[in-house]
């Protein structure tokens, strides 16, 4: 973004040195540092995040960046929404005090050969479907919270997943960062925020909060004293009936270690991934016993 095109009054940084400049004057006066990563394209649900990040902190730092380690090279890396003077816009007006906008060669220097891996809880789910997407995930977030050292991060429970490697990352990793988690924006309808969605045909947009319904269904029906196999139908067929296809995953299971379960005895989560035309989209909702 050049200063000419520049409205607002929002300072962005490009590199981890003006970067960590800013973040030690903020640090010597005692300021506690909030942290939201982003990819852009910002929406509410990314706006409440950062709202959050700014209860748990005295300054906030967003990061815009479209993390290319985490798309394979069948995927939308190169269409994925760039809108970096609109969220700056948006960000001004939300209690960001600072982005950070790094380019690929500054995340990922030559001759960077990083690799993270967290067993367990990146297994399965997302990873049956997009196997390289966690460890994109995990060394990105690893490198930008080497860099911006944050008290408090915050992450949206719409990536429960991402959310839960994040968590476990973090422990094993013994960093002193507090993980919040954000509940999941969403649209009148019940369809989750999410960049993605503006890549929906009108119709296609008409259809998609029948994802919401779907796992709302599998989650009302065990309540109700269905087995899980059972709901599981009756979602699938929500689904399928809407034009979902194909459906990657609609799961029942632990709320803590995304393990399988057979019967909701303690608390779970059901979670979905399902393409709609050419537009992958996923959701998850809590299930309370």
């Amino acid at each position: 973004m050049s200063p000419d095109t520049q409205t607002h009054s929002l300072p962005v940084v490009r590199t981890i040195a003006e970067l960590q400049d800013r973040l030690a004057g903020w640090r010597a006066a005692g300021a506690r540092i909030g942290f939201v990563p982003t990819m852009g394209a910002l929406h509410n649900g990314h706006l409440s995040l950062v709202g959050l990040a700014a209860e748990h902190a005295d300054k906030v730092v967003v990061s815009i960046f479209v993390n290319p380690a985490q798309f394979a090279p069948h995927e939308d890396l190169d269409a994925y929404p760039r809108t970096e003077k609109e969220d700056a816009e948006k960000l001004a007006k939300h209690a960001a005090d600072l982005i950070f906008a790094p380019n690929a060669k500054e995340m990922y220097p030559e001759g960077d050969d990083l690799s993270v891996h967290v067993e367990g809880l990146s297994e399965g789910l997302e990873s049956d479907t997009r196997p390289h997407f966690f460890g994109g995930v995990a060394a990105v977030v690893t490198k930008l919270f080497h860099a911006v050292e944050p008290d408090v991060a915050v992450f949206g429970e719409k990536d429960y997943q991402q959310l839960l490697v994040v968590k476990k990352l973090v422990s094993d990793l013994g960093l002193a960062i507090e993980i919040v988690a954000g509940p999941t924006g969403r649209e009148a309808d019940g369809l989750a925020m999410s960049s993605r969605n503006a890549y929906l045909s009108a119709n296609e947009r008409k259809q998609a909060p029948q994802l919401f319904a779907a796992i709302t269904e599998v989650a009302q029906q065990i309540k109700d004293g269905a087995s899980i196999a059972e709901a599981r139908d009756a979602g699938l067929a929500i689904l399928q009936d809407a034009g979902f296809d194909p459906i990657d995953y609609l799961e029942v299971r632990d709320a803590e270690s995304l393990a399988p379960i057979d019967a909701a005895v303690r608390p779970a989560r059901v979670l979905v991934a399902a393409k709609l035309g050419t537009t992958r989209l996923i959701d998850n909702i809590a299930l309370e016993v």
